[in-house]
């Protein structure tokens, strides 16, 4: 799809997360990617590139500068606009002429490349003046940016573009800190912002407006989706866009959506992010999940397979159910386990865990055609497996009859591998049915350990 009458005027994805950045070569591959799905800007800001954060004042040099120049080169022959940042906050001197000095050098080598879009970066640093004169020169840091988001831009001049990321960037967006930046600098400087949260629930039409007016800025969305790095490493986030309203259009510049180092799996969320922002009041989540995990899987058997996975790694700031067709099948399962007549709803989770584990083989052992999704994906893929082992083990003794007799036994070595993987698949239902059965009851952080039959 083009994108081309999207009602949102920027429509793209930030390199924003903390981790091992992408490769030059997998942005280059994601370009065309975005641009074939109505996608029109890429924002480089990768935190664990040195020369963005810790090292903001070095520039750019062989062939970290021809990459650089690449990316430039090929947004632009895509139409996209890429859009180049700059973290300075954790070591800059705001009252300090030599280092705004510094920050307009670095930003000029780059728009030496063809870049005319910069990103200010001033998330995620200390929260108070660090410096004794910059303690004497301004009343507090929300000024000291104002300060420095005025003299950056006024260096880039008119024909450059400046998007700024406050230090409070999430919130009801009345706030003082962020009402009082916005009011200070140039209504064409785009603010960044993330929502109610920095991983937000819900995007709403009405908390836009309620940024709009106490900043005078539309705000750019700095979605943290399907971003999971620091405390959100154990999720996968593969599901669709969701809970983002259909006329958030009306008041906010548009959505850059922060993706995962998993640069494969990142690609199903991201094109579910590109389907809503081209057309957001008829996008359909489940619709558009199922047509992205097709195309960038490649396969309609991968994309069968792949999609059971995914149903099973729904967990994330967007989607408070986590695995349905689990769920429903191990509720059905213990309810009549409690009546004494267990056979038929073992038999269907017998059937579903077959399932499950033919998914798992195809994925893990079979001709696939995206190698890279399913390399990146494996420890989920592995939890995956095992898990579809637990749920055919606890199939065969409903089924059996021996659920009262031998669950510690046979199911207690399941419920300890799949906490030991820790990673997050079938959310919290296979590892409640397993506590349940075995009478383990154990918050789900806490290790299991088997010890001669019995557990510790």
């Amino acid at each position: 799809m083009t994108g081309s009458s999207s009602p949102f005027a920027v429509r793209g994805v930030i390199e924003g997360f903390y981790g091992p950045p992408w490769t030059h070569e997998q942005r280059l591959d994601l370009l065309p990617f975005l641009a074939a799905r109505g996608m029109n800007t890429f924002v480089y800001g990768p935190k664990d590139d040195p020369l963005v954060r810790s090292r903001w004042r070095q520039p750019y040099e062989g062939d970290d500068r021809q990459r650089i120049a690449a990316l430039a080169r090929v947004s632009a022959s895509n139409a996209l606009t890429f859009v180049y940042c700059i973290s300075p906050g954790l070591s800059i001197e705001y009252s300090s002429d030599a280092d705004v000095a510094a920050i307009l050098a670095k930003l000029e080598s780059v728009a030496a490349l063809g870049v005319s879009h910069f990103g200010l970066l001033l998330d995620d640093i200390p929260l108070e003046l660090q410096y004794p004169r910059d303690r004497a020169a301004y009343r507090d840091l929300v000024e000291a940016h104002a300060s420095l988001v005025g003299r950056v831009a006024a260096g880039l001049g008119p024909r450059r573009r400046l998007m700024v990321c406050p230090t409070l960037y999430w919130g009801r967006g009345d706030e003082d800190g962020v009402a009082r930046l916005g009011r200070a600098v140039d209504p064409a400087i785009d603010l960044v912002w993330t929502g109610r949260a920095i991983c937000s629930l819900s995007l709403e039409l009405e908390d836009a407006q309620r940024f709009e007016a106490s900043t005078g800025h539309r705000p750019l969305y700095w979605d943290n989706y399907p971003v999971n790095d620091v405390a959100m490493t154990w999720e996968l986030h593969i599901g669709p866009y969701r809970r983002r309203e259909p006329l958030l259009h009306r008041a906010s510049r548009g959505v850059v959506a922060n993706a995962m180092s998993l640069y494969e799996a990142s690609k199903i969320p991201i094109a579910t992010i590109a389907d809503y922002l081209a057309d957001p009041e008829t996008y359909e989540p489940e619709t558009s999940w199922a047509r992205a995990i097709r195309d960038v899987t490649g396969d309609d058997a991968d994309a069968e397979a792949f999609a059971l996975f995914a149903d099973n790694v729904r967990s994330s700031c967007l989607s408070p159910e986590d695995a349905p067709l689990v769920t429903r099948a191990l509720e059905a399962f213990g309810f009549a386990l409690e009546r004494g007549d267990a056979e038929h709803e073992a038999t269907q989770l017998r059937a579903l865990a077959d399932r499950v584990l033919a998914a798992a083989a195809h994925l893990l052992r079979g001709s696939v055609a995206n190698r890279a999704l399913i390399d990146e994906c494996r420890p989920w893929l592995e939890a995956f497996e095992l898990g579809g082992g637990a749920l055919r083990r606890i199939a065969d003794l409903g089924l059996a009859g021996r659920i009262e007799r031998d669950a510690r036994r046979e199911l207690l070595p399941f419920l300890a591998k799949l906490r030991d993987a820790r990673v997050r698949v079938f959310g919290d239902a296979l590892d409640m049915a397993l506590a349940d059965l075995t009478d383990v009851h154990l918050a789900p952080g806490r290790k299991l350990v088997i010890e001669g039959g019995g557990y510790a």
